[in-house]
């Protein structure tokens, strides 16, 4: 029952009490390998150390290697060759002291480098979980290592490590990257960033900077963000000319104003702020429509764009004309004659005409945000009736203009707008005028004095 074994080279002549089980061969170890092998039962390997049974060893040394009668060959492991841009990710089965004589627990996750080894092979409590590229940054990148690997080979949880480049390097077991490798943040003379503070601390500058804190960083200039701070928003600048601009809102005071005619970019405490306008004031914005020109059309353009609501409207009053402008926070209106471009300021709105329009005159059919002041003609149909109870319809066109002496004159210009609808008024009046004077004569004298009848009736006798 006992097992031997007798190593060549010689001739073996059996005993009649000994039966031949096996014959073994060599193995043969080459370089950059091992044989792994296996106690089948406890005893003593070559080199006279002692295994128990089912454990396992490495055999390192190169050349031809013939198993003892207990240890069994599990396989050949190759090495693992190792440059500097990989490294190998190992994990320990148990607790154990590696070849180079550390103290390894059960799960314990290390890396194997270059510098420890150029060709590696795993230990059989070793195991490889991967590979490890390394991590290269230029000049011009940075990255956030989370979970950061500290002096004494801990993760340290919940904590970020900045690494700027030029660098390279592995990460440890634990770590990872935030948002991967990252470039530097190159500001241009318009250009600036938002930041905000996640940490309290002092930054370079010398300030302190309490968490919560926004402060901008303005261009040009190269910003690497630091693990305390976090990027809120990067801004470009806004080139206005002297008649563009932008409503911007204060989110501490709630303060909003207009910026024109410069170049201009949103602190940390700014925001654009949209304007907005009734429906049908949109549509007469952005119809294109002239004023004058097209004074007797109806149709205006459907296909509209739609306005930046955060650009200051801007309206161009056309020449001879006169637009009326409100401001809902002084509670004052002012009066812009053409021409003239006018542009709103944020508590400013328009106001819309609505006048009578159509044959005969109808209310609300012409909307305009500027009053023509003429000389101009409105036409109107009605009907009157004779005394000898004839009916007739009469066509009437009256001409009409707007007199101002003197525009600067507040009382004079906001009377312009003290009547909604002056053609509708205005035809209104002069029909039942002419109603009452054709009511007082027969047929036949209206039909031969018609004209001296209504020009009396309108303007009166000399």
């Amino acid at each position: 029952g006992i097992n031997a074994e007798y190593g060549g080279p010689g001739t073996y002549i059996p005993h009649k009490n000994v039966e031949i089980v096996e014959t073994i061969r060599a193995s043969i170890i080459k370089p950059n390998e091992a044989l792994r092998l296996r106690a089948l039962k406890a005893c003593k390997d070559q080199v006279g150390k002692d295994r128990v049974c089912g454990e396992e060893w490495l055999i390192f040394e190169t050349g031809a290697y013939l198993p003892g009668a207990y240890e069994q060959v599990v396989g050949t492991i190759s090495a693992y060759i190792l440059t500097d841009n990989i490294a190998l990710h190992l994990e320990a089965l148990q607790s154990f002291k590696d070849r180079f004589g550390i103290e390894r627990k059960s799960g314990e996750q290390w890396l194997i480098t270059l510098k420890e080894s150029e060709a590696f092979i795993p230990d059989v409590y070793e195991n490889v979980l991967a590979p490890i590229n390394i991590s290269t940054l230029t000049n011009r990148q940075y990255c956030i290592i989370l979970d950061p690997l500290g002096e004494d080979g801990k993760n340290k949880l919940g904590q970020r490590k900045l690494v700027k480049g030029e660098k390279s390097f592995f990460l440890q077991p634990g770590e990872r990257l935030e948002s991967g490798i990252q470039d530097v943040y190159i500001l241009l003379e318009d250009e600036a960033l938002i930041v905000k503070a996640v940490l309290a601390h002092t930054d370079s500058e010398g300030k302190d900077r309490q968490p919560g804190n926004m402060w901008m960083v303005r261009g040009p200039a190269e910003f690497i963000p630091s693990v305390d701070i976090e990027i809120v928003e990067r801004r470009k600048a806004f080139p206005l000319d002297e008649n563009e601009g932008i409503y911007v809102r204060d989110i501490k005071s709630g303060k909003v104003r207009a910026i024109v005619g410069q170049t201009y970019i949103l602190n940390q405490d700014e925001e654009l702020w949209n304007k907005e306008l009734p429906d049908q004031i949109e549509k007469l914005l952005s119809a294109e429509i002239d004023p004058l020109a097209d004074r007797t059309s109806r149709a205006h353009n459907k296909d509209n764009k739609g306005r930046v609501k955060h650009k200051v409207i801007t309206y161009r009053v056309p020449h001879n004309a006169a637009a009326q402008i409100y401001d809902y926070k002084a509670k004052q209106a002012r009066v812009a004659f053409g021409p003239d471009l006018i542009m709103l300021a944020p508590d400013e709105h328009f106001t819309q005409l609505s006048l009578s329009g159509g044959k005969p005159k109808r209310p609300n059919v012409i909307r305009s945000l500027c009053l023509l002041l003429g000389p101009d003609f409105m036409t109107d149909i009605i009907t009157v009736e004779t005394s000898d109870h004839a009916r007739l319809s009469l066509q009437l066109s009256y001409n009409w203009h707007f007199e101002v002496a003197d525009e600067k004159d507040t009382a004079a210009s906001a009377a312009l707008f003290a009547v909604p609808d002056f053609v509708g008024d205005a035809c209104k009046a002069l029909a039942s005028r002419i109603r009452g004077a054709v009511a007082a004569v027969p047929f036949d004298d209206f039909h031969r004095n018609s004209a001296r009848i209504i020009r009396t009736s309108v303007f009166g006798l000399d």
